[in-house]
């Protein structure tokens, strides 16, 4: 191989281990080529198929391997889709940063649980870790049920790949349950032996990953004593998108998903992380910052239909929680704490129960489009009711609904 410096890498022929120091220079006669250097002479031969291409000929192209294009096509095959721009994680975060300040309210003491959880989430549906599949965990809660690694190769995202590190080599020594591994990665624990299982400045990476893929940017404000590195949203039409997403989720009128609820048709359970999206959302307290162009009315009908859909998914099966076939649902048993406080807030206004959408003629009442949804996200499942990735997220989901409480 030739030492002065990159050379492009050949694949499918045996002419590409050839080894010569001048392949770059002039042509292979193994290849066919007709005499000329030019890509597309080579081309006109079909020898342009073998190789990969190349940022140093033609001067626009990039370099790939045609290998990682099939190992690619074969990882979405296997998990159902193709992996979405961002993480729940970081989409979680960009709902709760400012746009032009870059930071998140200092009021704030759910976000952080809650990203610990959505990182199980995104492992979850990434079908990198699942519960045990034990027929004796079904006598336990489904937060207090076992996790284990399933599949260790690395995610690309740095977060995740620490944490499926951390769970990989926890889980030689014991198997722990979903509502430990939340507490782990949090630093909520008195063992000294795990306290090292923590994550660290897991917000302030998330958002130069944000940085990185070009949604936010970084700068320095003075806060009074002190400079701090802030992140303002640098690409308004990434968070746009989220937001419209969610709105569109929440204030649906009709039993079938909207698909402007959703992201890209072929992502991989698009569906289920519109969901999750939703409640991660809303139990980290950010979920607010999407209705700052809705009503009063529009925005707490909102909020009793994400509390609604959170109490169908912190059970399994999905949509478990209530008697099937039934047509009336009790905003005041919401599964959070906030939802009941507001449920009260809303019956001592007057409003009642409801809101503005929804209900009326012609539209589907709250609980047929929050059941569509649940029909919606069962279709995505691998084994149906035997599915233990899924399972996983309605454990996370259980955890998440109890966050008030817990803080």
């Amino acid at each position: 191989m030739s030492s002065a410096g990159l050379s492009r890498r050949r694949v499918g022929t045996a002419s590409s281990f050839a080894g010569e120091d001048d392949e770059d220079k002039r042509p292979s006669p193994a290849n066919g080529s007709n005499g000329s250097g030019t890509p597309a002479a080579r081309s006109r031969n079909g020898s342009a198929a073998q190789h990969a291409g190349s940022a140093f000929e033609g001067g626009s192209k990039i370099a790939y391997d045609p290998r990682d294009m099939d190992q690619d096509a074969g990882e979405e095959a296997r998990i159902g889709g193709k992996m979405p721009r961002l993480t729940i994680m970081e989409e979680v975060l960009l709902l709760g940063i400012k746009d032009k300040q870059g930071y998140l309210s200092f009021w704030n003491d759910n976000i952080s649980y809650a990203l610990r959880g959505c990182i199980l989430i995104e492992l979850a549906l990434r079908r990198r870790i699942a519960l045990v599949r034990d027929p004796n965990r079904r006598r336990l809660p489904v937060s207090e049920r076992l996790v284990e690694v399933i599949d260790d190769r690395q995610t690309g995202e740095t977060i995740l790949d620490e944490s499926l590190k951390i769970m990989k080599s926890q889980q030689e020594l014991e198997k722990l349950s979903i509502n430990t591994w939340i507490d782990l990665l949090s630093g909520e624990t008195w063992n000294i032996t795990k306290i090292g299982f923590q994550l660290k400045q897991v917000r302030e990476r998330l958002a130069k990953g944000l940085v990185d893929k070009g949604v936010l940017r970084t700068e320095k404000r003075n806060f009074l004593l002190f400079d701090m590195a802030t992140h303002p949203v640098a690409d308004i039409r990434v968070k746009e998108s989220v937001v419209s997403r969610v709105v569109s989720l929440l204030t649906s009128t009709t039993a079938a998903v909207p698909a402007s609820a959703l992201d890209k048709e072929g992502t991989q359970c698009r569906t289920l992380r519109a969901v999750c999206l939703a409640c991660a959302a809303y139990t980290a307290s950010v979920l607010d910052n999407a209705f700052t162009r809705l009503t009063y009315e529009d925005r707490e009908a909102a909020f009793a239909r994400c509390d609604e859909i959170l109490s169908e998914f912190v059970s399994w099966p999905f949509g478990a929680s209530s008697p099937s076939g039934s047509s009336t649902f009790d905003v005041s048993s919401g599964v959070t704490a906030a939802g009941r406080r507001r449920h009260a807030a809303r019956m001592a206004s007057g409003l009642g129960g409801g809101g503005t959408f929804g209900g009326t003629r012609g539209e589907a009442s709250s609980r047929e489009v929050v059941m569509g949804l649940v029909q919606e996200v069962r279709k995505e499942s691998v084994g149906g009711d035997e599915d233990v990735g899924f399972e996983l997220v309605a454990g996370v989901l259980e955890v998440l609904s109890k966050l008030d409480s817990l803080l």
